[in-house]
């Protein structure tokens, strides 16, 4: 999730200014719709398609794992909140012996 994160904040950083620099060219009221398409196309709809790619991969962690039952575990983030580590559908961070029931 934070590497979605990480993107979106690069590329509002890049997209920000060269919509900025496009005004100059642009008259206004294109320039708006202009700006707006970009902004979805190159910040928003990007976003979109990788949080569905983080949820299909994590969906059978999230269902059907240990992990998912656990109150240390933190299933907006995929995370073990007690080890700090992503659990997957192979590893469980704690080996099971840390497991608390929610």
């Amino acid at each position: 999730m934070g590497d979605i994160v990480f993107w979106i904040i690069i590329r509002t950083a890049i997209t920000i200014p060269a919509i900025w620099i496009l005004k100059s060219y642009i008259d206004y009221q294109l320039w708006l719709i202009v700006g707006i398409a970009v902004i979805y196309g190159i910040i928003i709809h990007p976003a979109v398609l990788s949080y569905k790619k983080f949820e299909v991969k994590n969906k059978n962690v999230l269902e059907s794992s240990l992990c998912s039952t656990c109150k240390h575990f933190d299933p907006s983030a995929v995370l073990c909140m007690k080890y700090d580590e992503h659990p997957t559908e192979d590893y469980i961070p704690c080996e099971g012996i840390h497991w608390e029931p929610k």
